[in-house]
């Protein structure tokens, strides 16, 4: 259903159940109002009869039959009238009455029920007569329902009218964003420049600006993509050039030669698969897949699987340090991020200190977080290129690395919402990264 149909149709709906609403309480006033008026006509009429008896001779007080003709009462049409005595005598009725005489012992109003119609009556006594005035019920009926259909009509007319109008109304209101699917569906498949409409109502502005907020998180999204495609294809490029040229000298000579050169090539096959797992997990973090595997893991047991995990051979280097009463709170991630991201900080601090030196993790709780603190020992990074380690294969200096392990860190540090920090010193650089805590007593698998 489109949106102009069924907004026309809520609308519409509305305006017929208040117009019908509204016809049925004027329909309803006007019919008291019609049966009023012809009340008050009854009552007119029958004084109108009494006020022209009082101008003719008295009657005589004996006798039966019609004592003056029905014609001089001058009863409009439609109408009964009949005039007896108080006795009970009839002394005149009119062309229109039936056989049968009208009910007239009582003052006022009546109904009754002649030769089968029901008549609706209106007594008046005056002096020693009695003034009888009726009119059917099927003639006050048919009366009133003319004047009802006359006043329908233009009831109908004017609800048809407004639901037309509705109809072309709400179509007038869609064209601005009519007018926002037309310049989409013009637009090329790779556009991804902002949408401009121009002349939007106000209620449209927030849709068309976080439709360019969605094409714009997509082109970054697709710059990012083709980067890291680009990079990854000039990265895994140099270690597989380098694996060939050491297998054709391999081929090509004997002895320590070869080994030497079978032996570089294996480095340039573990430099590969490092590059491989490390893109792979970074696709999957960037990504919707889910870390989760019900394991929880306390600060301590992190620091402690991560600096198993540690690739150097001389991750006997690193020293632990943690508080002397353990933390019991589990973090709020998945473990297997949170050690992959702490085991990139060390990898980073084991290669890029000196080998002699150790690197330091220090583990603490504060304020619902753990905060983990890796220090290295060697010539720091110049401030200008802080703000380049968590970039994709960028690289300080000859580094060994993939240029990787950081960005992992900082997309594990964007999902999870923890917190990073670099603090570059002349003695070393200090990395910070703060992981939430599940709070105490909350579910845990």
């Amino acid at each position: 259903m489109s949106l102009r149909l069924r907004l026309s149709l809520i609308l519409g709906t509305a305006f017929v159940v208040i117009w019908a609403l509204a016809a049925a309480w004027m329909f309803r006033d006007l019919r008291q109002q019609m049966m009023f008026s012809l009340d008050q006509r009854l009552v007119a009429s029958a004084r109108m009869v009494a006020g022209l008896i009082d101008q003719m001779p008295p009657l005589a007080s004996q006798g039966e039959g019609t004592r003056f003709s029905a014609d001089q009462l001058t009863i409009p049409d439609g109408m009964a009238c009949q005039v007896s005595s108080l006795r009970g005598e009839i002394l005149a009725r009119s062309h229109a009455t039936v056989d049968n005489p009208l009910e007239d012992q009582q003052s006022g109003f009546h109904e009754q029920l002649i030769d089968g119609a029901r008549w609706r009556s209106f007594t008046l006594e005056r002096g020693d007569v009695r003034i009888t005035t009726a009119d059917r019920h099927e003639e006050r009926e048919a009366l009133n329902y003319s004047v009802l259909l006359a006043a329908s009509v233009p009831v109908l007319v004017a609800l048809l009218g407004s639901l037309g109008v509705l109809w072309w109304g709400v179509g007038q209101g869609l064209v601005p964003l009519n007018r926002m699917r037309d310049a989409l569906t013009q637009r090329h498949a790779d556009s991804l420049e902002p949408l401009h409409v121009p002349s939007l109502p106000a209620e449209l502005q927030p849709l068309l600006e976080t439709q360019n907020q969605l094409l714009q998180r997509i082109g970054q999204t697709l710059e990012r993509e083709r980067r890291l495609t680009g990079d990854a294809a000039h990265e895994l490029r140099s270690p597989l050039t380098a694996i060939k040229t050491h297998l054709q000298v391999a081929r090509m000579t004997e002895g320590a030669p070869r080994e030497q050169a079978l032996a570089h090539a294996e480095e340039g096959a573990d430099r590969l698969h490092r590059t491989l797992e490390q893109l792979l997990l970074l696709a999957r973090v960037e990504g919707s897949l889910s870390f989760d595997d019900g394991v929880s893991c306390t600060p301590e047991q992190v620091a402690r699987l991560a600096i198993q995990d540690a690739s150097h051979g001389d991750r006997d280097r690193i020293v632990l340090s943690v508080p002397p009463a353990p933390c019991d709170a589990s973090l709020e991630m998945p473990s297997a991020l949170a050690v992959a991201a702490l085991r990139n900080l060390l990898d980073n601090a084991l290669r890029h200190g000196p080998p002699a030196t150790p690197v330091e993790l220090t583990v603490h709780t504060q304020a619902g977080q753990a905060h983990f603190c890796v220090r290295d020992h060697g010539p720091g990074i110049a401030g200008a290129d802080l703000e380049h380690l968590t970039q994709r294969f960028w690289r300080n200096g000859q580094s060994a690395g993939c240029g990787l392990g950081l960005a992992i860190v900082q997309a594990i540090v964007q999902r999870f919402r923890c917190d990073l920090a670099f603090d570059s010193r002349t003695d070393g650089l200090r990395v910070a990264l703060l992981m939430p805590l599940r709070p105490q007593g909350a579910h845990q698998r």
